[in-house]
């Protein structure tokens, strides 16, 4: 065989096992690309995404769109022909998969924790854009989880209302904690708690609980090496009363980072005029109960969606501005929020076409 021909047949069958190793060989890493984006103020699969009842409501237009990341499952075994593909795309983001799925967390295991940050995010949303309102909302603490095969499994359950701890009131979730640990591993702690059926049934007739009932549970030691302490198994959250019905239809989404566009689709619901002026803004951002808005991930994914669809104007997480702003698509001003009084301040100026002084997002942050 001469030796160009043999050299050439060599560098063929070179190419055809490295193409080979390409598709079938896994590598460990994960896809992000732009998710969907839903306008907060309008219909999704045929229903409104807000529905308010028992309060009056007015009319809206523009968009308050809420945006997504779309990411590749935990049990996908991406090959490295698709990783390199995914890193070269300029619209998709390739990441170790541990960044998405930490810890061997499984797809039904990240699935139960973005539902949890979702409906979590979607009661801050509401106490956010009621308190923007000067609208009294009820607030108490709660039984958020209680650990298996801990002192609390069978006393306490998710929901009950915790009153009292040692007869001591608990006005926020630190102070259960706080009174836990003042005890010795092995001691006896007494909660005094509105059991969460009792809670339930009282808040569906649109009354509060009263009956109450202490139960007593002996605290164990904690497995943390630098502190050794006292705990009987629970973590402590915060749930709310609202004075009138709030709905939001939103299948197949997680995370916590629609809290932002949830209220001030909220607020724009609950008073006349329209926030947007018409505009097509987008946005993303946690949002906790006093209206701070917090950092999410995807940043970039989320505002390429947004302009994909149609979006000017994108309201920026603060502390996201830098990231989001070193490749900001075409046509798509990113505005700084680090609450939701900045987002309202922005959107006045966005709708009446003052735009000159907007917080505007740079590299710089």
């Amino acid at each position: 065989m001469p030796r160009r021909t043999a050299t050439m047949l060599a560098s063929t069958l070179m190419l055809i096992a490295l193409l080979c190793a390409g598709v079938f060989i896994p590598v460990p890493y994960s896809e992000m690309s732009p998710g969907p984006t839903v306008n907060t103020l309008g219909e999704h699969d045929g229903e409104p995404v807000l529905q308010i009842s028992g309060r009056k409501t007015y009319a809206t237009s523009g968009h308050l769109n809420m945006t997504t990341v779309r990411v590749t499952s935990a049990d996908y075994k991406m090959n490295l022909v698709e990783a390199v593909y995914g890193w070269l795309a300029h619209d998709n983001k390739v990441v170790p998969h541990d960044t998405l799925y930490p810890d061997g967390k499984t797809e039904e295991q990240s699935t139960q924790e973005n539902a949890e940050e979702f409906s979590q995010s979607q009661e801050s949303a509401k106490v956010a854009a009621l308190k923007e309102l000067d609208i009294p909302v009820k607030s108490f603490v709660i039984v958020a989880t209680v650990a298996k095969d801990s002192p609390s499994e069978g006393v306490l359950h998710a929901g009950d209302v915790i009153k009292a701890v040692d007869g001591t009131a608990v006005k926020q979730p630190t102070d259960v904690a706080d009174l836990v640990t003042k005890h010795k591993p092995g001691e006896k702690v007494t909660f005094t708690i509105v059991p969460a059926k009792e809670q339930a049934a009282a808040e569906k007739e649109n009354k509060t609980a009263t009956e109450t009932e202490d139960v007593t549970i002996t605290t164990k030691e904690s497995h943390d090496e630098l502190e050794k302490r006292a705990i009987v198994g629970i973590t402590a959250g915060t749930d709310h009363t609202f004075p009138f019905t709030i709905d939001i239809k939103l299948a197949d989404v997680g995370g916590p980072s629609a809290g932002l566009m949830f209220s001030l689709g909220i607020y724009d619901k609950l008073t006349p005029g329209s926030l947007t002026g018409g505009k097509f803004v987008a946005g993303t951002g946690t949002i906790d109960d006093d209206g701070k808005v917090g950092p999410i991930g995807g940043i970039e994914m989320k505002t390429v969606g947004a302009r994909n669809k149609g979006a000017q104007y994108f309201l920026t997480p603060a502390e996201n501005c830098a990231s989001a702003a070193k490749d900001t698509p075409g046509g798509l001003t990113l505005v700084k929020v680090h609450t939701i009084e900045d987002a309202l301040g922005a959107l006045k100026d966005i709708r009446t076409g003052d735009t000159a002084d907007l917080p505007k997002c740079t590299t710089k942050g």
